[in-house]
This record gives C-alpha cells, sequence and structure tokens, in this order.
C-alpha cells in the first residue's frame, strides 16, 4: 500500500498516511477473519461513507416525532398562511411588522385530505379560495367571545383617545434640590 501510495501522490505521500491506515485497519484479513479494527475494539468501524445516511435517518426520525398529520372538518374555522416576499405590501403592513396569518375563515369543502377550500371575504376575492393543509392553521378559541373593533372605539392605526374620568391621589417628592409632582388618574 506505501508503495502505491509513494508511485500515485508522488512527492506528498506522506499527507496521505492517515488514510492508508484507516483503509489498512478497516480491510477484511482472511488470517483472522475480521478488520483488524473489529479485532482490537470488538465493533466494526463506523466508516465517514455511511454518516450522511445515518445522519439523514435520524433528522427522519426527529422530525416524525415531532410532525402531526392536520386534518380539519367542515365548518372549522382556521387562519392561512401568508407566504412573506420581500418588498410586498400586504394588509397593509410591510415586512417584519406584517402578519403571518390572515382570518379566521370557516372551511367550506375537504377536497382529499391535504386540501381545503376557504370562504373568504370580499376583499380577498382575488385570492384563490383553495389551500394545502400546511398553509392552515386551526383557529383555537370562542369566536363569540370576540369583540369587534367598531364598538371599542380604536382607530384604524389600532390607537385610542385616552379621557381621563377623575383624579384619584396626588402626591409630591422631594428631591435634594427640587420637588416632582405625581397624579394618579382614572
Amino acid at each position: 500500500m506505501l508503495r502505491e501510495s509513494v508511485i500515485d501522490f508522488k512527492g506528498n505521500w506522506d499527507d496521505h498516511l492517515p488514510l492508508i491506515e484507516f483503509a489498512y485497519n478497516n480491510s477484511y484479513h482472511s488470517s483472522i477473519v475480521m478488520a483488524p479494527f473489529e479485532a482490537l475494539y470488538g465493533r466494526r468501524c463506523r466508516s465517514p461513507v455511511r454518516w450522511f445516511e445515518v445522519a439523514q435517518s435520524r433528522q427522519k426520525s426527529y422530525a416524525d416525532n415531532i410532525r402531526k398529520d392536520l386534518e380539519f372538518e367542515v365548518g372549522d374555522w382556521v387562519y392561512f398562511k401568508i407566504s412573506p416576499m420581500k418588498g410586498v405590501m400586504r394588509f397593509g403592513k410591510k415586512g417584519k411588522l406584517s402578519p403571518r396569518y390572515v382570518g379566521p375563515y370557516p372551511i367550506l369543502k375537504c377536497i382529499g385530505k391535504v386540501a381545503y377550500e376557504v370562504d373568504l371575504t370580499n376583499e380577498l376575492a382575488p385570492v384563490h379560495p383553495m389551500f394545502h393543509v400546511s398553509m392552515l392553521k386551526k383557529c383555537i378559541g370562542d369566536l363569540v367571545s370576540i369583540l369587534p373593533l367598531e364598538n371599542l372605539g380604536v382607530n384604524e392605526n389600532l390607537s385610542y383617545e385616552e379621557v381621563p374620568v377623575e383624579i384619584l391621589d396626588r402626591q409630591v417628592r422631594k428631591l435634594k434640590n427640587k420637588e416632582v409632582a405625581s397624579v394618579k388618574v382614572l
């Protein structure tokens, strides 16, 4: 093996000595009926040749433990995912503050196990009403308890005007060279 490596690799054969040693220790020897590594350590060497397959199967088993199959029924309320596109303004916000999911909307029809038809509002008429199960997220909670924003007095920018009802408490704190007044307002 050394002679062949000197011929093949010419001047830098010594850089390849660890590979030659690895190949020798993991090759089958008929005199001991196993590889020298296996004779010394009692197990086969884990070769980096198959590490990719081992890592891939390990990742698959981890993913299978976490993955859950989603199924919805007709009448369930779901949010649908908005795919983020750089520079595109959707639903009034741009960038990091844009909503990830929009809804909730009821499911009208199940098409197979992975596709659902959703009842969208008129403002979303250009959007196709069919969605893959990976684009949907179940709405958890009571939809009757959701309050509409119109009755709360909340503006379009989600702010509201504060009106003081009464003054509950007054206090003056003395610091070293000045006095600071504070008022508690309802």
